[in-house]
């Protein structure tokens, strides 16, 4: 078992020139088989067809050695993810699966298992914003409306998977940018993390490192420009609390 909260938060399963999830194999590798885990509960309700969605993560993750088997195939969702080491929340729209994991009722047991070191938290995309303190810089729209928000709060900020600060010549609508920090510009508002395709962020205790093949991007209030992390920065100052200057 683990020791302390261990998740790998991912941009995205697919990233230009590799095949799904090969760019994170050696990150999702180790950190399975750091914890002495072989197998994982994959949760699909980030999409309307479980079955589908659940297949192509087995097809990936089988040959690497990890059994995967489908939440949505258990009758007692609660007492599956209790006697669980790992899970994988998978990418599709945000408000979807928020709206099923409320349903469910497993925001606050699996925060409670990830903060006592007890299960191993893999989310991609939308699994990825879920992990956050909340859905609000998702860029999923709003299909269908979730109680609230709020997400199960594994580290206490935002993340903006897919970020992208690229802009065609005649592109001259909104940027992400621009959308972010119209967010930050509520009292609400959390530090964002803005995950460029093919990276993502190692949790481990309360160490946070930017990893994968591209870097991050930080947007806070109070920062006139967002502040860019390469592959393998310690950005574990997040954990901090936000500042008002």
């Amino acid at each position: 078992m683990p020791a302390r909260r261990q998740a790998l938060l991912l941009s995205s399963s697919n990233c230009h020139g590799y095949s799904m999830l090969e760019f994170a194999k050696k990150e999702i590798c180790n950190i399975l088989k750091k914890n002495e885990i072989s197998e994982l509960v994959f949760i699909p309700y980030a999409q309307k067809d479980h079955d589908t969605y659940t297949a192509k993560i087995k097809e990936v993750m089988e040959p690497w050695g990890i059994d995967v088997t489908g939440l949505h195939t258990y009758p007692y969702v609660i007492d599956k993810i209790k006697n669980s080491k790992a899970i994988f929340i998978g990418g599709g729209n945000t408000f979807l699966l928020l709206k099923t994991l409320y349903e469910k009722e497993l925001l606050q047991l699996i925060k409670e298992k990830v903060d006592e070191g007890s299960l191993v938290y893999l989310g991609s995309s939308a699994g990825t914003n879920v992990a956050t303190a909340s859905i609000h810089t998702t860029n999923d729209m709003p299909i269908i409306y979730p109680p609230s928000f709020n997400a199960i709060g594994i580290v206490p900020f935002n993340i903006n998977p897919h970020y992208t600060d690229m802009i065609s010549e005649t592109h001259k609508g909104e940027t992400r940018d621009q959308r972010i920090y119209e967010y930050l510009q509520m009292m609400h508002a959390k530090p964002v993390l803005g995950l460029k395709e093919g990276s993502m962020l190692h949790v481990d205790g309360s160490h946070l490192t930017i990893k994968g093949i591209a870097g991050a991007v930080l947007f806070r209030r109070f920062d006139k420009k967002p502040e860019y992390f390469p592959p393998d920065s310690d950005v574990s100052f997040l954990w901090e609390p936000v500042k008002e200057v």
